[in-house]
């Protein structure tokens, strides 16, 4: 049994390589190959922009008749993205760049052209001067011309540099310093004349103000009434208002318990001369209960008395009951 790795193959000894048929490919085969974009391009068919980086499927083949160097020239052929047309382009070994060939123009190569221009015009210098001696002499004092407006400019260039060097700016920062301070100083002194101003303002305005309200003071006393004496705030009605209220609403559906405004006049004070006197001190007790029926006639409200002394009796007991009631509300 053979092994399953083979390491040596056997080679019979009438063996002949040139006689294995070889494959025969055309030169100009083509290869499918995967690349991207080189360069930004837009296509000529829909004006479809295709930008540099984007991958495609292209085909690849060797350009025949075309070397540089005895390097091959490649073409590639894609399709654009959006009407499928084809577009074509080939390396370019001499400039390390691509060519644009057929399908599309090629975008932003302006340095390119701008290149390939001064290229140009420098070859053409060179073969002119080949063939015309005079030619190299015009150009050569052009040149001398140009070079010497370089010189000159140079030479401006560097007096301007001298003379910026002269200049001291540790002097000018400090001059510059000096006139921020100054401005900083006369702001603020702007700014503290106007606070002056206003509390001038204010305190004027405040003067005339305390001087209107001391004559409206002065005024209002004048328009009052008479001077009212010091105990007649004692007999002034000290009450709330929500009581008065209930007290004539007590007043209109049931009553008056005590009508003392109305018999107030009925209550005489008995006068007594300095030299009559009663046995066993009547004469003293009379004087004394009258003292006292003036005192409480002062500090409370008189108490009716009806003629007969049944009902005087009854009515002032009456009469001190709601007194007493009234007194304990409040």
């Amino acid at each position: 049994m053979s092994e399953r790795k083979v390491l040596n193959k056997y080679y019979p000894p009438d063996f002949d390589p040139s006689k294995i048929p070889k494959l025969k490919l055309p030169k100009d085969r083509q290869y499918v190959v995967r690349l991207m974009a080189p360069f930004n391009m837009r296509c000529k068919t829909c004006g479809e922009y295709i930008y540099k980086g984007k991958k495609f499927n292209a085909r690849k083949e060797t350009v025949q008749n075309e070397m540089y160097l005895g390097l091959p020239i490649f073409r590639f052929y894609i399709k654009c993205t959006r009407c499928l047309a084809e577009i074509t382009f080939k390396t370019d070994p001499e400039n390390t760049d691509y060519t644009m060939e057929h399908g599309a123009t090629r975008n932003f190569q302006a340095e390119k052209l701008l290149e390939e221009e001064e290229k140009r015009v420098q070859k053409e210098r060179e073969e002119e001067e080949l063939n015309n001696p005079m030619k190299v002499l015009e150009n050569r004092t052009k040149d001398s011309k140009l070079e010497m407006e370089v010189l000159e400019n140079l030479q401006e260039l560097k007096e301007l540099n001298q003379r910026q060097a002269n200049v001291d700016f540790e002097s000018m920062l400090k001059q510059y310093k000096d006139y921020e301070e100054e401005r900083k100083r006369r702001e603020l002194e702007e700014d503290e004349t106007e606070m002056k101003a206003m509390l001038e303002q204010a305190q004027s305005r405040r003067f005339l103000e305390d001087s209107d309200s001391d004559e409206e003071a002065t005024q209002v006393p004048s328009r009052s009434g008479p001077k009212m004496k010091p105990t007649d705030i004692l007999q002034e009605d000290t009450e709330p208002q929500s009581k008065k209220l209930k007290t004539e609403s007590w007043e209109r559906s049931v009553g008056k318990l005590n009508s003392k405004s109305q018999l107030a006049g009925l209550v005489t004070v008995k006068k007594q001369t300095p030299g009559s006197t009663t046995a066993n001190g009547v004469g003293k007790q009379t004087t004394q209960q009258s003292s006292d029926a003036g005192s409480w006639s002062s500090s409370l409200p008189a108490v009716t008395q009806p003629p007969s002394a049944a009902q005087g009796s009854s009515l002032s007991l009456l009469g001190a009951y709601s007194d007493s009631e009234d007194s304990t509300s409040d």
